[in-house]
């Protein structure tokens, strides 16, 4: 006959809580850094002139989705 013993003990309510605590605040530390890099990005891009967006090959309208992937490969490296 097999027996099995589980010693794994939960961690308390209180432990549970901070540990929740502590993730929410990195995500939220996460998303401001993204921020950041986005409208810093932005910024930059929406200072230039149509003629030199044109010299990189950008258009105007391209100038959010480029700072939005700035921002998400800025935090992911």
């Amino acid at each position: 006959m097999t027996y099995f013993n589980d010693t794994h003990t939960n961690g308390s309510f209180i432990e549970r809580m901070m540990a929740s605590a502590g993730h929410m605040l990195e995500a939220a530390a996460l998303r401001r850094a993204q921020r950041r890099v986005y409208r810093k990005t932005l910024d930059e891009l929406t200072a230039l002139s149509n003629r030199d967006l044109t010299d990189l090959g950008l258009a105007r309208s391209e100038l959010r989705r480029i700072a939005w992937e700035a921002g998400q490969q800025h935090t992911a490296a």
